[in-house]
């Protein structure tokens, strides 16, 4: 298994961290940034009543852990019908990798708290959102992998993953489950994460063309 990043990945890896502490550090308490956060989820939560409140509560309630997993065995039953071996590979260390680092690194070393007035039951920190890195991670890799095998949907896939983890995002703010900062900085952990998985199913720059074979197309 080989390693290639492009030449762009070189700049995003290191942009993403930095957007990751970035933010930490610009949003502690009492910093303009902090007061920026409460103001959006007040914003939100003044504006947003009745049937949109409440079908934002239940996208989140939707998007939860139990149905992301049904999700994401879906895909990887799909691929495994498929024989998409190395695309199975790609997708099983972006999930699984990003519920590591979130969960298990980053959420235990920043240790923010969730923003108070939550409409939902909710435990655990807050910095970076799982939920953001997730989507990221999940959706994006899909899209990549289908846009391999599919290139005239590519825009299809990518409209609708946008729109996709767009919802997430407002629904995951409405219901006061993380601050704005937040998400920003679970999409920097999702992004780079996901950069570095496709350094690991990207083709070697040695590699030839075949005949018949997808390996020659994965260059995203």
């Amino acid at each position: 298994m080989g390693f290639r990043l492009l030449p762009r990945d070189r700049i995003l890896l290191p942009g993403c961290l930095f957007v990751l502490v970035g933010l930490f550090v610009a949003a502690a308490p009492g910093r303009p940034l902090a007061m920026l956060d409460a103001a959006v989820l007040d914003w939100l939560g003044n504006h947003f009543h009745g049937l949109v409140g409440g079908v934002l509560t239940q996208v989140y309630r939707a998007t939860g852990v139990g149905f992301t997993a049904v999700l994401v065995a879906m895909a990887l039953a799909y691929l495994v019908l498929r024989r998409w071996w190395t695309d199975l590979r790609l997708l099983v260390m972006a999930t699984g990798g990003i519920l590591i680092l979130v969960d298990l690194v980053f959420k235990p070393l920043f240790s923010r708290q969730r923003p108070p007035g939550s409409l939902l039951p909710l435990d655990g920190h807050s910095f970076p959102s799982g939920h953001a890195a997730g989507a990221v991670a999940f959706y994006f890799a899909m899209v990549v992998i289908l846009g391999s095998h599919h290139p005239r949907l590519r825009p299809v896939l990518m409209t609708a993953a946008s729109l996709l983890v767009g919802l997430v995002w407002l629904s995951t703010l409405y219901v006061r489950a993380h601050w704005p900062t937040d998400l920003v900085a679970g999409a920097a952990v999702g992004l780079a994460w996901l950069t570095v998985c496709l350094g690991f199913w990207r083709d070697p720059p040695s590699s030839e063309p075949q005949s018949g074979s997808f390996r020659s197309q994965r260059s995203p």
